[in-house]
């Protein structure tokens, strides 16, 4: 028997994270996310892994286990389950979150979702599955111990060693360390997001202790930007704000949908019955007495917090007095994003309150120290660094190496381990990819049209618009030329005067016989423009000639 061991996603880029374990008779995913674009995916909401390469395997995968909630583990289950009918694993709260995502797909009534408990040991197919607790950033989380004729691999999730964890479940660091006794593991799959930092992750309550102090010295409201997954900390928002006699408001859409599904769930508690209110009764309150948590902390366009800080939303705009906290990490890609909204909330007389000057935001994964002890407790006989950019991968293995584990690897989406005999050894690639999501377009859009977007928004477009005979060639209309992102169309009459002649002067140069050919007339308008723009501008905007035949 042999076990390959293919990342779908998340190695090599930070989201999408998904592996596929494939012991030949049987196979299992653990976890199916999403990715958000950057700043080179114009227009694109997300991205996913192409679950069409796994068509061939679907008949042997047992299941999918999730990790935990965050949208980067679940994201992409609803595009899966449209690809193959699987069980889906998770604890309480992950299945809680994940229904209203497979609710905005048309899936919840379809999906065959089972609850686990963070302890829970079961059998899918080839595989024994255990799972135990992980502290993170979000309740409920666990990592997997996988056992199959190859041996027993260990895959971490997101995690860290909280030494205070809010919901009283430390992560299952003993658990794991008895695993020696039970034959030792053969291979570890561990998480490497904070590898670039040293020591510990500092706990989640102190976040909850800053926001404390925020909220009883604040003169006025407080809005407090954060991740509507992260409930964790809006559990000590809501005892901070308590502490402080203020009531709070939600605001955004997942951050009321969220915390609606953990209170129905046990997973928050309420300090007072009726510490939670309706945001449009926020005016009503004196602002000493009001909090406002909501989305919008990576300073996205139409976000709740951005619309705030322009003034344009429709219950809370910015003043003088507020206290502006943007409650998490600055995700790479989306500084110039969060800057700017930072500077809008200054400007709009707000004292603001972030990472890189206020202790209101703690990571939900391991520092160096904490990864090193994940090691030591595990003691692997192979290491393979999961969860990241090739710069964290490399340093993740680095560091197990330091920490006495002979062989590792670094692979990246697609490449192919396997282990067989006790033994791991790279067996080629499998062809995954990813798939674009726009709007309601899934996979439509591929590298090829966010390059021409990418190119529109550089060098702009010209339309020639231009009616012909359809039996003399004659000219009936235009040409009419349009430009978008080239030259603004006031006051520039002579470029465009200019750009009609041209156009003429290659129409006639083609020749009466030869205006039937719709394909030939606009390569011929397509160079003399090209030439004209080029000579006149330096620019070479898109040419688009749209020619009519009547």
């Amino acid at each position: 028997m042999t076990l390959r061991v293919v990342p779908m996603g998340g190695l090599g880029e930070i989201g999408m994270n998904s592996m596929l374990f494939d012991g030949g008779d049987s196979a299992l995913l653990v976890d199916a996310g999403l990715m958000f674009p950057d700043d080179t995916m114009l227009g694109i909401d997300y991205v996913v892994p192409d679950f069409s390469v796994l068509r061939e395997a679907a008949p042997r995968l047992a299941g999918l286990l999730l990790t935990h909630g965050h949208e980067d583990h679940i994201g992409a289950v609803p595009f899966l389950l449209r690809e193959i009918d699987i069980p889906v694993y998770g604890t309480r709260l992950t299945l809680g979150l994940l229904r209203h995502r497979l609710a905005e797909h048309g899936l919840d009534g379809a999906a065959r979702l089972i609850p686990i408990a963070r302890d829970a040991r079961f059998r899918l197919g080839g595989f024994e599955v255990e799972a135990f607790p992980v502290c993170h950033s979000i309740p409920d989380g666990v990592g997997y111990i996988l056992r199959c004729p190859e041996g027993v691999f260990v895959h971490t999730g997101d995690f860290k060693i909280d030494p205070f964890p809010l919901d009283g479940v430390p992560t299952g660091i003993e658990r794991l360390r008895s695993l020696s006794a039970e034959g030792g593991v053969t291979a570890l799959f561990s998480d490497s997001t904070n590898v670039e930092r040293e020591g510990t992750s500092l706990p989640e309550k102190f976040v909850g202790e800053a926001l404390s102090e925020i909220f009883g010295q604040a003169r006025g409201r407080v809005i407090v930007a954060m991740f509507s997954s992260n409930l964790h900390r809006i559990q000590e928002a809501f005892h901070a704000a308590a502490r402080c006699g203020r009531r709070v408001a939600l605001c955004g859409k997942s951050m009321v949908r969220n915390v609606g599904t953990a209170i129905e769930l046990g997973y928050l508690d309420l300090p007072e019955q009726d510490i939670l209110l309706p945001l449009e009764e926020a005016a009503f309150l004196p602002d000493r007495s009001v909090a406002v948590l909501t989305t919008g902390s990576q300073g996205e366009p139409r976000s709740a917090l951005t619309l705030m800080a322009l003034g344009e939303h429709k219950h809370i705009r910015i003043r003088e007095g507020d206290t502006a906290v943007l409650s998490s990490k600055f995700i790479p890609g989306n500084e110039r994003a969060i800057a700017s909204v930072i500077n809008r909330l200054f400007l709009a007389g707000a004292d603001v309150l972030y990472e890189k000057i206020s202790e209101v935001h703690v990571s939900g994964h391991g520092s160096c120290e904490e990864l090193r002890a994940m090691i030591a407790a595990v003691r692997p006989r192979y290491f393979v660094p999961i969860h990241g950019e090739p710069r964290l991968l490399i340093r993740h293995r680095k560091l197990a190496e330091e920490a006495g584990v002979r062989d590792t690897e670094v692979v990246l989406n697609g490449d192919v381990l396997e282990f067989s005999g006790g033994r791991m050894a790279r067996a080629g690639r499998m062809e995954v990819g990813r798939r674009f999501v726009d709007g309601k377009g899934v996979g439509d859009v591929e590298s090829l049209v966010l390059k021409d977007r990418i190119h529109l928004s550089q060098v702009g477009l010209v339309m020639v618009v231009l009616a012909l005979s359809s039996t003399t060639g004659e000219i009936l209309y235009g040409p009419d030329i349009v430009t978008r992102g080239v030259v603004t169309e006031n006051g520039s009459e002579a470029l465009l005067d200019g750009a009609r002649e041209e156009v003429l002067r290659a129409i006639e140069e083609t020749g009466i016989g030869a205006r039937t050919d719709s394909a030939e007339m606009q390569t011929d308008i397509r160079r003399a423009l090209r030439r004209y723009f080029n000579k006149r501008l330096e620019r070479k905007p898109v040419i688009v000639p749209v020619l009519l035949e009547l």
